[in-house]
């Protein structure tokens, strides 16, 4: 059975651990370096990286100011993730995903601006705390491949037919397109494949007892470390905000039901029974989107016109409509997008997401008739022309298309947690004995 270079890494660490120890009888002075805690598939987890995960969930507790439950808990709840990602790791590195330096680069930035950072205070930040940015670049690099092994794996089990859609859009659930945003905690329950009605019946039971204990003041968020299978379990179940649309189906009907703070039934789903308590609530009602009715002129550079060229020749092509030429006749002389050239360069109205960031950029950002300065895209240069705004409360099309990511979503959620269920029954594991440090 061939193992990856990271396996054969962590083998090679752990046999040398093994070598040590045979060395106690010698010299009482050495230790062990460090030690296999698992075995999945063709990979190990290593003491080491389960002692570092533990330290910081423990920190991540102890800073959220949520009682912390007993750490032999932890211990089985950070290792079982620490499993999970092993196996999704290596089918990344099997499916050839890498992640380049410029993504991971991109992806570091944007965590530091989310903590009101720039890269520097970032890093600054990290040494504070004893850690380096290469441990931090390989955590981060590490989430990118699962999250695209993720919705590789899950998104193409995922199917929404025409069928689907309308019957959802002409649906009471609908209506949830314009629903609040929720922010809300979860507890999950598993149910394993092939479970009895006894052992179904007592997970039901323990998940009634622990509706029962947060009803008596006991913290939700401590109850979720020390009790959920989600992923969330270690953030102390926290989902975040969410589209009410965008939750699973099972979900739905249990949140519009909730006042803030109150906790749901058991839910039952096929991962397991399900416990909810609503945080906060907001937004609702009606949403309008402003639609653009735009026209353009494109020139590409060539080998005869270089960029500057085009640039300048755009340039008076403006001053031409500005000086009263019509943009429409210019646009279908001389346009090289042979899709809006016959219509005088017209686009139609637009919708979100419907052109390249550079275009709907500049079209949200001029005036109504005004002619834009020549810029880039990915397909030439172009000059610009907004001739009509309105507002709309969802075109059809916007409706369809933010159903459909709406239903995708909401299937995702479910899909996600059987998948992580069904790899961790078929693959090999094999847990070692360990405690706690």
């Amino acid at each position: 059975m061939v193992m990856n270079l990271r396996s054969i890494s962590k083998l090679h660490l752990a046999l040398m651990s093994i070598a040590l120890s045979f060395s106690l009888s010698i010299s009482a002075q050495v230790t062990m370096l460090d030690r296999v805690v698992a075995i999945v598939d063709d990979d190990i987890v290593l003491d080491s990286e389960l002692q570092q995960r533990m330290m910081t969930i423990n920190e991540q507790i102890a800073q959220s100011g949520t009682q912390a439950p007993p750490q032999e808990i932890i211990l089985q709840q950070v290792l079982e993730r620490l499993i999970s990602e092993r196996l999704q790791l290596n089918m990344g590195y099997n499916a050839g995903i890498r992640i380049t330096d410029e993504e991971l680069n991109a992806a570091i930035t944007r965590v530091a601006q989310s903590n009101g950072l720039t890269i520097t205070q970032y890093i600054t930040d990290i040494q504070s705390r004893g850690g380096t940015i290469a441990v931090v670049r390989e955590e981060i690099r590490n989430e990118m491949v699962i999250r695209r092994v993720q919705q590789g794996k899950v998104m193409r089990r995922i199917r929404i037919s025409e069928q689907e859609l309308d019957n959802f859009l002409t649906s009471e659930e609908g209506r949830f397109l314009i629903s609040p945003d929720v922010n809300i905690g979860q507890i999950l329950l598993s149910v394993p494949t092939g479970s009895s009605k006894n052992d179904t019946d007592g997970i039901l039971a323990r998940a009634q007892k622990l509706q029962t204990d947060t009803a008596n003041g006991t913290d939700f968020r401590q109850l979720a470390i020390a009790n959920s299978a989600d992923q969330s379990a270690l953030q102390g179940g926290d989902l975040g905000w969410r589209k009410m649309a965008q939750l699973p189906g099972v979900f739905i009907d249990a949140v519009e039901q909730l006042e803030l703070g109150q906790v749901s039934d058991p839910i039952r789903s096929d991962a397991g029974y399900h416990l909810l308590k609503l945080y906060e609530r907001r937004g609702g009602g009606k949403q309008l989107i402003e639609q653009h009715f735009a026209r353009h002129i494109l020139l590409k550079p060539n080998q005869i016109r270089d960029e500057q060229a085009t640039i300048a020749e755009l340039n008076g092509l403006r001053e031409q409509v500005l000086a009263g030429d019509a943009f429409a006749k210019l646009s279908k002389q001389l346009s090289e997008d042979p899709g809006s050239a016959l219509k005088g360069g017209e686009l139609g109205w637009s919708t979100p997401g419907m052109f390249v960031p550079e275009f709907e950029e500049t079209m949200n950002s001029i005036a109504l008739n005004e002619i834009s300065a020549p810029f880039a895209s990915q397909f030439g240069w172009h000059i610009l022309q907004v001739t009509e705004r309105r507002d709309q409360d969802f075109s059809s099309e916007i409706l369809r298309n933010r159903a459909q990511n709406m239903l995708r979503e909401r299937k995702y959620e479910e899909e996600l947690q059987v998948w992580l269920q069904e790899i961790r029954d078929e693959a090999f594991i094999e847990i070692k004995e360990v405690n706690p440090s």
